[in-house]
């Protein structure tokens, strides 16, 4: 996997709408812009999840709504890069416990990793100290808040892990629909909201601040 230049790269899988947040992830490069020094690729890849050029990338996103179910060979690529080192951060969209997004991804989960590998991770894991503080674990989204999903916060992520490191970082707080807009009108936040997703970066990328 290339770690000289960081890539946001987005995974396209055959179910379901996996072009969500469209802005988000120039969004997300304007804040590691701002924010580190770490060589970037000033554009997200789209990466087909079924593709070997999957395994180029130590990063890789992964959202959606609606059903997910993988091909075969998208189930082989994601469990194999997962088991090779690679790092998917996963955002459910609904931002719910129940929807159709979420009992399909976790249902593939269970299938590739086992029933019992997707798991709470602590609010002290060190994905909430990678650069920027969180000590009360993941920051609240406007969308949590809205009446709409599930009607909770969320106060945990899940996240399978392989050999001490996460491999699979599991939202349903519905990050990327928060990091949504023109990277520009940050000035208009008493607080950047993005900071959390340099932290989710940086420690996928295996760098501390």
């Amino acid at each position: 996997m290339r770690r000289a230049k960081f890539t946001f790269a987005r995974l396209k899988y055959n179910s379901g709408d996996w072009d969500t947040d469209q802005r988000m992830p120039s969004n997300l490069l304007n804040s590691l812009l701002e924010y580190t020094t770490i060589p970037l690729d000033e554009e997200e890849k789209i990466v087909e999840l079924s593709s070997r050029d999957l395994f180029k990338y130590p990063f890789c996103y992964l959202s959606g709504h609606k059903l997910v179910q993988f091909t075969q060979q998208e189930a082989i690529n994601f469990k194999t890069y997962v088991h090779n080192g690679g790092f998917v951060f996963v955002d459910d969209c609904n931002h719910d416990i129940d929807g159709l997004f979420a009992r399909s991804f976790e249902t593939q989960m269970s299938n590739l990793f086992g029933p019992q590998a997707l798991k709470k991770i602590p609010n002290n894991h060190g994905i909430y100290s990678s650069f920027f503080k969180f000590e009360k674990g993941p920051p609240t989204t406007s969308f949590e808040l809205n009446g709409w999903g599930d009607d909770l916060v969320h106060d945990y992520l899940k996240a399978i892990t392989v050999n001490n490191r996460i491999g699979v970082l599991y939202s349903n707080k519905d990050y990327g629909c928060e990091w949504d807009y023109d990277f520009r009108n940050k000035r208009f936040l008493a607080e950047d909201n993005t900071k959390f997703g340099v932290n989710i970066i940086l420690y996928a990328m295996g760098i501390n601040s």
